[in-house]
């Protein structure tokens, strides 16, 4: 199958491409350098500009795309409302009919959400379900993986940079993280299952978590012994917005909004679906953050069957 892949030289998408080309796909990366990761040709496209994305299509042809392009934090014109609502328009006006549509969302989307990033994922949900296209919505959890962000820099310098560790409020918020290697593998196997077309699926990972569950694992696999400290909600509601004058804030008011929510829901409808193993954080965050051996790529090839939960 032809398959453009736009967003696919971020950190998911290298490993969907992966999974992509090893299942024998002909991949096409849509990136705005027009490179695409190796063994994967590039063609340039800023998801943007609809005449852009209007041309990559064309050059790709392509029986499928799988829509990956996000971004965590706005930074100048990349909004959430340009890149996720109407960079996912873009895609659907240029999609020709009958072309099959694998749209990768977000856990906990929903439009009346207090996070920007969440309700405009919702947003762009609404769009794909509404084209008329054969489409699979994947609604991903945190996901972790070798060059992740969230486990391999946020919660690294969370509990790396003071002799404590702060703890947002009771710390008891729950999560449920994915593997990147199951989520490449959920969206390449929805490609030969055209019975999921007009479907939602939900990508969590096999345990659930507290906040400071999350946060222990972190000391733990770093080699770091430190003591929790909680801080009150209502602190920490006025000094995460008060974060936005640094030039690099350490968590960013979306971010924020989603931690307080929690993220999490049952991996077994998805799991059951695509056969996934469930690759468990325990086992890979020695890897992401580079205190352990790497003992396979980011996109999962060769996984030992003893690291996943069947």
């Amino acid at each position: 199958m032809r398959i453009l892949v736009t967003g696919g030289s971020g950190f998911v998408g290298r490993a969907v491409v992966q999974q992509l080309v090893a299942d024998g796909h002909d991949v096409r990366v849509g990136s705005r350098g027009g490179k695409g990761p190796t063994g994967a040709p590039g063609v340039p496209l800023d998801i943007t500009d609809p005449a852009s994305v209007e041309r990559a299509v064309r050059h790709a042809r392509p029986d499928a795309i799988v829509h990956l392009v996000g971004i965590i934090a706005q930074k100048g014109r990349q909004t959430f409302e340009r890149v996720h609502v109407e960079g996912t328009r873009h895609v659907i006006a240029a999609a020709p009919a009958g072309t099959r549509l694998i749209h990768m969302s977000a856990l906990g989307a929903r439009e009346d959400s207090r996070s920007r990033y969440s309700s405009s994922k919702a947003r762009a949900e609404r769009l794909v379900r509404e084209s008329g296209l054969p489409a699979t919505i994947f609604e991903p959890s945190l996901i972790f993986g070798p060059g992740d962000d969230f486990f391999g820099r946020v919660l690294k310098n969370l509990v790396s940079q003071a002799p404590v560790v702060p703890v947002i409020g009771d710390g008891a918020f729950p999560f449920r993280p994915v593997s990147v290697h199951d989520v490449a593998l959920a969206f390449s196997r929805a490609l030969k299952r055209p019975d999921t077309a007009g479907r939602t699926f939900v990508l969590t990972g096999p345990r659930e978590y507290r906040f400071d569950e999350l946060l222990k694992l972190e000391l733990a696999a770093l080699g770091k012994r430190k003591r929790l400290v909680r801080v009150p909600l209502a602190l920490m509601n006025l000094a995460v917005p008060a974060m936005r004058i640094l030039p690099n804030p350490p968590i960013t008011t979306d971010q924020y909004a989603m931690l307080v929510e929690g993220n999490t829901a049952d991996p077994e409808p998805a799991r059951g679906t695509f056969d996934l193993p469930m690759l468990r954080l325990e086992d890979e965050l020695p890897v992401i953050l580079g205190t352990a051996r790497q003992d396979r790529t980011a996109g999962g090839q060769g996984v030992p069957g003893d690291r996943a939960v069947r």
